[in-house]
Order: C-alpha cells, then structure tokens, then sequence
C-alpha cells in the first residue's frame, strides 16, 4: 500500500460570497485570528504526514504563493529589530515541497483536481477544501490516514447534520458500519430531502487513488453544469473500496460569513493570550 505524501489544494475559486473583501484577497487567506484558512490546512497536511503541497490557483491567486515563501525583507527588518520569528516558521514550505497549476476557467471541483493529474502521478493523494474548517486533534487528515492504513482504498470524511440540511451538501448511502468507519455503497450530490440516502455529508476532506484522474479526464457535467468531483468518485465504487471516516472533532464552514465567524470565536475562546477579553466581550454583547 502506497503511503499519502502529496495533497491537492483547489484554491481557485473566487469567493464571491466574502465580497468585497475577496475583490483583491484570496479567500483561502482570509485570518481565523491570526493565521490564514490556508495555512491551518496545510498544518493539517503536514500532521498527517503528508509532504508534498500541490495548490490549485487562479488568477488572483499569488498572495497564496506569497504566504508560502520567505519573505526577505519582513524576516531581515524583524530580525534587526530583535522580533521573534519562529511565529514565521510554519509558513515556509521547503524545496520542491510546493506545487502550483492553474485552472484557467471554473469547471467544478472534479476539473480543478484534474489540473493536478500530471504532479499527482500514479499516487494516492489527499484533498483538502481549505474553506471547510476541520478543527479537532488529532486532525481530521490524520484521523483519515489513520483509517487508510487500515483498510486502503478511497476514503472520505464525514458528519452527521440535521436531516433537512442534506439538500447543501454531497450524500453518501451508508454501508456496514465499524466504529467511525462506515462503508460507502453510493454519493449522492446536493439530494432533495426526501430522496437523501442518510444524514452523513461529505466534509472537504479526501483521499483518493490515482485512478480517478482517469474518470475525471472523461467526465461529464453534473450538478450546476460543472464537473463535478462526487460524480467521479461515485464512478469508482464497486471496482475499489471506499469508506467514509466519522470526522471526530468540530467543523465550521468557512465558506459561509456565519461559519466564518463562529471558527473565529471558536478559535479566540482557546486562545490562552486573548480568551479572557473575548469571553467577557461575548457575555458583555449577550446581555
């Protein structure tokens, strides 16, 4: 069984829900307090063990390759000025640790994977959806690689929502269960309510074979007139195994302004240098 070493990261949307503040930054840079949404991914990345980074961009984009390089004149002032820079540390990605491709039109998440078919190789890899917040430890990616180990194959992460909110999210039909690991019979993308096959949704996190870059170089439209990635994987089931990992921690969607605030709060709240002040903000606001 091949290891996961190398990880996708499709940054090339557009942000259009964070208008205007996505005009000029990409959405994958916007701060949950003090560190980009981009860099806790990768951080989960690097956790699981993976090390390779391979970041799907746009145009817009280069603030995302910025982040990950040194920066030679931040580092030479704050050294001069006898300033701390190991909070600098986790931003570097080392040699031949980082990949760019651009996706030159927005086709789908599955077209976006597909622009990294030739740096993946004949590998297995991860997915990573830097606006959906996985937050918990071990990290869900490890939690994953963990499972993967296991029992091989493709895996996906998972969580339980509220039944009448399957019809915003990709739907798998639920197999024999074991623990967090449940087996994948079928993915059903953004289901009416009444014809979703479970409650379990699929959480911005993959690991894949090599071989869906094959059924994506041949896919068609799907849902929203775009390629669609679940449509893909729902190709695959059946000729390999696939099961879903029960994310043991808490996620917030990033992608929305509700989610994107409540990670913030989240995240201050276990800060141990701003907890107190935010606390009693947040009791003072409430009453």
């Amino acid at each position: 069984m091949k290891p996961i070493r190398k990880a996708v990261f499709p940054v090339a949307g557009l942000g259009t829900r964070f208008l205007p503040a996505t005009k000029a930054i990409p959405k994958e840079m916007l701060p949950v307090v003090d560190r980009p949404l981009i860099q806790y991914a990768v951080d989960e990345a690097r956790e699981a063990g993976i090390e390779q980074m391979i970041f799907v961009t746009g145009r817009g984009k280069s603030a995302i390759e910025d982040h990950f390089d040194i920066a030679f004149e931040l580092e030479k002032t704050m050294a001069e000025r006898g300033k701390d820079l190991s909070v600098l540390e986790p931003t570097r990605l080392g040699p031949g640790n980082c990949a760019y491709v651009r996706q030159q039109e927005p086709m789908g998440l599955g077209h976006a994977i597909w622009c990294a078919r030739d740096i993946v190789g004949d590998e297995p890899f991860a997915i990573f959806l830097p606006d959906e917040f996985m937050h918990g430890s071990p990290g869900c990616m490890k939690q994953m690689v963990d499972a993967y180990r296991k029992v091989g194959g493709n895996l996906i992460s998972v969580l339980e929502v509220p039944h009448e909110q399957v019809s915003s999210y990709g739907v798998i039909a639920p197999g024999a269960r074991d623990g967090a690991l449940t087996e994948v019979r079928g993915l059903v993308e953004k289901p009416a309510v009444e014809a979703a096959p479970s409650n379990l949704i699929i959480s911005g996190r993959y690991i894949l074979q090599p071989e869906v870059m094959r059924v994506l170089e041949r896919q068609e439209k799907g849902a929203g007139g775009e390629i669609q990635l679940t449509d893909a994987m729902a190709a695959m089931i059946g000729t390999q195994p696939f099961h879903a990992v029960t994310f043991d921690g808490a996620r917030y969607d990033c992608g929305s302004k509700a989610g994107y605030i409540q990670a913030n709060l989240a995240l201050a709240l276990e800060r141990p240098d701003i907890a107190a002040d935010v606390r009693a903000f947040a009791v003072d606001l409430l009453t």
